[in-house]
């Protein structure tokens, strides 16, 4: 039975961390022995992140698995190949075996035969031939069950592959799901916070690694850039003090250096908000969050999270505000484009 096209060669199961994923519980205690949506939405916020590289990786490794399989179909049509080149081996020894040099059966040339010599050669004749069929039947055999075991466990290796990734893109769907509910909720209650005057504590999830080997770092991963320093718009008495990055709710939001929390606040034009000092006299501030994660004080190392980003204060959608000042306060900010720029972070 010829194997189906595009099998791969086995390939090393990375995705066993699926079962972690989908078991763990992310409505548990934060780090602090608090609870809340903050807390829920910086785990789900992790786990779709790492479901996600686990999708791609999954992905990645599909592909570089083609080439592969394509080789290997080259080797299956050779062994193929070989298994009926033995088959004909096998009808033309089968043919020659009961002939002998003229048109007689080899038996009766052995009856015919005038001495002991000539019959002691024809049965050695006979002897040789039948340990030729034997041979071969043994390879073709051999042959025709090795392939057959290579094609299941190609078919069964391109299965299982296919399968995990279903349930990768099922699994990643899942938590997508429940982050987008979980913003949701955080989103809401981030705005009956401000609206009431009262901040929220600091949510403090389990820290991510923190270790970047450099001393700068944006200030979020992923995103997109909104309103630039200095454009005009309604929104501003004068003009822009900050560049503006467009991303979820919920979305971690990272200290760009060390530094020492010195404000976190909430209500205003900035919503909740954490200013952190730097080396040279620098501020920098995040605004409009949902949740903060440091409180007034606090020390973060470069790439620490802050906080996560919301839409509260002034702001017609989610998004991290960002600014560089002189001063912890307003009215001294610098543009943080070339500013990061300068410490080796482009934008």
């Amino acid at each position: 039975m010829r194997s189906p096209r595009r099998l791969p060669l086995l390939v090393p199961v990375l995705l066993c961390a699926l079962a972690v994923l989908a078991a763990r519980p992310t409505d548990g205690m934060d780090g602090d022995g608090g609870s809340g949506t903050g807390t829920q939405v910086a785990r789900l916020y992790a786990d779709a992140a790492r479901a996600t590289r686990q999708y791609e990786d999954g992905r990645r490794e599909a592909e570089a698995q083609r080439s592969k399989a394509l080789e290997y179909e080259k080797r299956l049509d050779r062994q193929r190949q070989k298994i009926d080149a033995m088959h004909e081996d096998l009808g033309r020894i089968a043919s020659a075996q009961y002939r002998g040099a003229g048109s007689l059966p080899l038996t009766a040339q052995l009856l015919l035969a005038d001495d002991p010599d000539g019959w002691m050669r024809g049965q050695r004749a006979l002897d040789r031939a039948d340990m030729a069929v034997n041979n071969a039947i043994g390879r073709s055999l051999r042959a025709e069950a090795q392939l057959a075991a290579d094609e299941a466990k190609a078919r069964a290796t391109w299965r299982a592959l296919e399968e995990r990734n279903a349930d990768l893109a099922e699994l990643k769907k899942e938590i997508e799901g429940k982050l987008e509910a979980a913003r949701a909720r955080l989103d809401g209650e981030a705005d009956a916070s401000v609206s009431a005057g009262s901040c929220p504590g600091a949510v403090r999830p389990d820290p991510p690694d923190t270790n970047f080997g450099r001393d700068w770092v944006a200030p979020v991963e992923t995103y997109t850039l909104s309103a630039s320093f200095g454009s005009g718009g309604a929104r501003w008495a004068n003009r822009h003090t900050g560049q503006d990055f467009a991303v979820p709710v919920g979305t971690p939001v990272r200290s760009v250096g060390a530094g020492r929390v010195v404000k976190v606040s909430c209500g205003g034009a900035f919503g909740m908000q954490v200013v952190v000092q730097h080396a040279g006299g620098y501020y920098t501030q995040y605004a409009h969050l949902a949740a903060v994660a440091v409180d007034q004080g606090d020390r973060v190392r470069p790439g620490q999270w802050v906080g996560q980003s919301g839409s509260t204060g002034n702001s017609t959608g989610p998004h991290l505000h960002f600014e560089v000042r002189v001063t912890p306060e307003m009215g001294s900010a610098l543009d943080p484009v070339p500013w990061l720029s300068q410490r080796g972070v482009a934008l």
